[in-house]
């Protein structure tokens, strides 16, 4: 019999109940003592398990070539030999273990200070894109410095704005000879144009109803007049047309090289390179002193009409689509692409409030009442109506189809949205305090726009065409 663990013959033989394997009794104690394990199957054991077996105490030979002195020597040596070459393998070992944890250990530093590295220069990209200084070409200005406050002629000019409409505007009367419910519910296609700016994403009615100002992505944009049915003017653009607006008789065009161009009876009085990209959106303060743009470049500027220059421009946190001025002119929003709706101070460029959309925001309308908003979300059929003095929804609206752009009514009775499903009208009673929606046609359009009174829409059709829905 044979242990287990040594290899020779044991002493003092026991045996495992578990695994009947013979050991060495001191030995197998001693493993019990710290594992309490069977070293050969790893199964739990204990000393009682342990059986005791009875031999005849024999006392083991002298290995034949350990008689003698010289033999003892040779032993001796050989055992010197092998621990000698043990201890230059553990030393050999050792030092290739220390130079791969020197290796790894500088590894680790490198990469830690590339980390810092980055991290510093991303900081500084960060500050320096916050502080940035667009340069416009040769033939134009620079602009300013994010964040600046409006000047106190332009503070004095919001202001003034602000008491005049907050004074009169929840006391104004609907314009006799507004349209009705029952008259936008009768409305039918009376006139259409087929593809005239192919491309076109927004148009622009003015305030006689009459003349629709859009464009196309071939740089070309028009001013068509509605009752003649014709185009009246032509302006050259020079880059696809991202957004329009009329600032009285003049209409505004955006582009998407970052340039803003104005005309006047079809003549161009004033172009700015405003952004360094695309521009997304136009808004005109209620004032008619102050044009706001977005940009690709995730900011918002406001421009001095007085004199056409940058006056304040705000870096946002994503890319903004669509923007609006607060209907009094203190505050102004823009839709993001991230799904949030961020307020901003029009005077000082501060962040006042973040809405959460949920999903990326395409278009944003004020109703009149100055307490409502509408917006839309990009390939939602959900149009969500805000009170702004909660700053949450307070009614959800079906339109049956997604949603391109939605423009209030100026009673701010009706809701017009237009989407590849078709047009609606959504209808806010305030008497009943109930919505109904007089009207939902299978009219293609990517934007629309009112005309007079509410008396006819104007719809962009997909093909870059217009469309008027009427009173038959």
């Amino acid at each position: 019999m044979l242990c287990a663990i040594s290899g020779v013959a044991p002493q003092e033989p026991v045996a495992s109940r578990k695994s009947g394997n013979v050991f060495e009794k001191r030995l197998i104690e001693a493993h019990i003592a710290e594992h309490h394990t069977d070293p050969v199957t790893g199964e739990d054991l204990n000393v009682d398990e342990l059986i005791e077996l009875k031999s005849p105490r024999i006392v083991a030979p002298r290995p034949p070539h350990l008689t003698s002195i010289p033999a003892l020597l040779t032993a001796f040596q050989t055992e010197w030999d092998a621990l000698m070459l043990e201890t230059f393998t553990l030393k050999q070992q050792l030092a290739q273990t220390r130079q791969e944890l020197s290796t790894a250990l500088y590894q680790n530093d490198a990469a830690t200070r590339v980390i810092a590295r980055l991290t510093q220069e991303r900081d500084e990209a960060r500050k320096a894109l916050s502080n940035l200084t667009v340069t416009a070409p040769a033939t134009e200005e620079a602009m300013q410095v994010d964040g600046q406050a409006l000047p106190e002629h332009l503070v004095a000019k919001v202001d003034e704005t602000q008491q005049q409409l907050f004074s009169t505007r929840r006391k104004r009367p609907i314009p006799e000879g507004w349209a009705t419910g029952e008259d936008i519910a009768g409305f039918e296609v009376t006139s259409q144009a087929e593809a005239i700016y192919p491309g076109s994403a927004t148009i622009s009615v003015d305030e006689s109803g009459d003349l629709a100002l859009f464009g196309g992505k071939d740089g070309v944009a028009g001013v068509y007049s509605i009752s003649q049915q014709k185009l009246l003017y032509t302006l050259q653009a020079e880059s696809a047309v991202t957004d329009t607006l009329w600032w009285d008789s003049r209409a505004v065009v955006a582009t998407a090289s970052g340039t803003i161009k104005i005309f006047e009876g079809g003549n161009e009085v004033h172009s700015k390179a405003a952004h360094p990209g695309a521009v997304t959106s136009l808004a005109l303060h209620p004032s008619k002193a102050i044009l706001a743009s977005t940009g690709v470049d995730k900011r918002f500027i406001f421009h001095d009409l007085s004199n056409f220059e940058v006056v304040s421009q705000v870096y946002t946190e994503a890319d903004i689509a669509c923007s609006a001025f607060h209907v009094d002119g203190l505050l102004f929003f823009t839709g993001s692409t991230d799904g949030n709706i961020r307020i901003f101070d029009v005077k000082t460029g501060g962040s006042m409030a973040v809405l959460e959309a949920g999903g990326p925001v395409c278009s944003v309308s004020f109703s009149e009442n100055g307490t409502w908003f509408a917006s839309a979300q990009k390939g939602s059929s959900n149009v969500t109506v805000w009170d702004l003095r909660k700053q949450q929804p307070v009614k959800v609206l079906d339109v049956g189809g997604p949603v391109d752009r939605l423009h209030w009514d100026y009673t701010g009775q009706f809701l017009a949205t237009a989407g590849p499903g078709g047009i609606a009208v959504q209808q806010y009673t305030k008497a009943s305090k109930s919505w109904s929606e007089p009207i939902r046609k299978a009219v293609p359009a990517r934007d629309v726009a009112w005309a007079t009174k509410a008396s006819s829409l104007v719809a962009l059709t997909p093909e870059g065409g217009l469309t008027v829905l009427g009173a038959a």
